[in-house]
């Protein structure tokens, strides 16, 4: 059983994250669709331990992504990639927070992060994942910064 609802909620996270999901019913007639038996009450439960919020449009958003979203906006200056790796440019003395906030998010097919002070380096599987992660920096950023420029 245990092993079910942690593939629900792995489920879960990936939907969250692709799609906009507003109601505990579409999100249980998503899973249904994916092939997974589950009420209206087990998502209510399965909300309630994944910690999901509902942003100000409506839509459930994952906590960690959240505060991702949040700590990027505020504090990247500048993001550059070359190759599989990204740096990424931080205010002063905020690097391992947003280091940290990004591993929380657990993006698929990043590997993991080393911070410093006021920069990140961040390892991508590959260099198409570094690109798309670096546009996504970027636009949490708002649209500013050098991500996917391959520099």
């Amino acid at each position: 059983m245990v092993k079910k609802r942690t593939d629900r909620q792995s489920a879960i996270r990936t939907v969250i994250r692709s799609e906009s999901i507003r109601t505990q019913r579409a999100l249980a007639e998503r899973l249904q669709g994916m092939g997974f038996e589950c009420t209206q009450a087990t998502i209510s439960r399965d909300i309630g331990e994944m910690g999901l919020l509902k942003t100000s449009d409506g839509t459930y958003v994952l906590p960690e992504d959240l505060r991702m979203k949040r700590m990027v906006h505020d504090m990247v200056v500048d993001v550059r990639c070359a190759n599989n790796l990204v740096v990424i440019h931080a205010t002063s003395g905020t690097a391992q927070g947003v280091a940290a906030a990004l591993d929380a998010a657990e993006l698929s097919d990043i590997l993991g992060s080393v911070a410093g002070d006021d920069t990140i380096l961040v390892i991508a599987a590959d260099d198409a994942v570094a690109q798309e992660f670096a546009r996504m920096i970027t636009q949490l950023m708002g649209g500013g910064g050098g991500g996917g420029r391959g520099q």
